[in-house]
């Protein structure tokens, strides 16, 4: 599942906004971004945590020459599932039923009032404007084709 179709799948339960739900996965995405940058982790309950790792400089090869190269210290990122994702994923635990989105009923004063502007607002008679009509493009005589031995 790519971001694209993250976003489709949460839709329905911002009253199928697509763009509301971009809002609210980015603005989750940004939290965890700029919390694990700052050195915190994050944790979220029967998920798991995202966590900021330094590694050490050690000693690698290179696959092609063999040759002994160094390799510099870094800072990775790093997720551990939680207990509760794991005995689902292994099929221990079984999930439970996904929640189902809230269905609103649009109200229907804000309903009415939209019919009542549509009465109110008169229609102009269009003025009849004057259509060129085009000459037909001439066509290019066709190609004789050349037979080759």
């Amino acid at each position: 599942m790519n971001k694209a179709q993250f976003i489709a799948a949460l839709a329905p339960h911002f009253n199928g906004s697509k763009k509301d739900a971009a809002h609210a996965v980015d603005v989750v995405f940004d939290t965890i971004v700029r919390n694990m940058s700052a050195g915190n982790d994050v944790m979220i309950n029967d998920f798991g945590k995202f966590k900021k790792v330094d590694r050490k400089a050690r000693m690698g090869r290179n696959p092609f020459t063999g040759e002994t190269i160094k390799i510099k210290a870094s800072k990775k990122a790093r997720f551990l599932p939680a207990k509760a994702l794991k005995e689902i994923i292994a099929g221990d635990r079984k999930l439970g039923p996904a929640p189902k989105p809230e269905v609103k009923a649009a109200p229907k004063a804000a309903a009415k009032k939209a019919v009542a502007k549509k009465k109110v607002a008169k229609k102009k008679p269009a003025a009849k404007k004057k259509v060129a009509k085009k000459a037909p493009a001439k066509r290019k005589p066709a190609k004789k084709a050349v037979k080759r031995r």
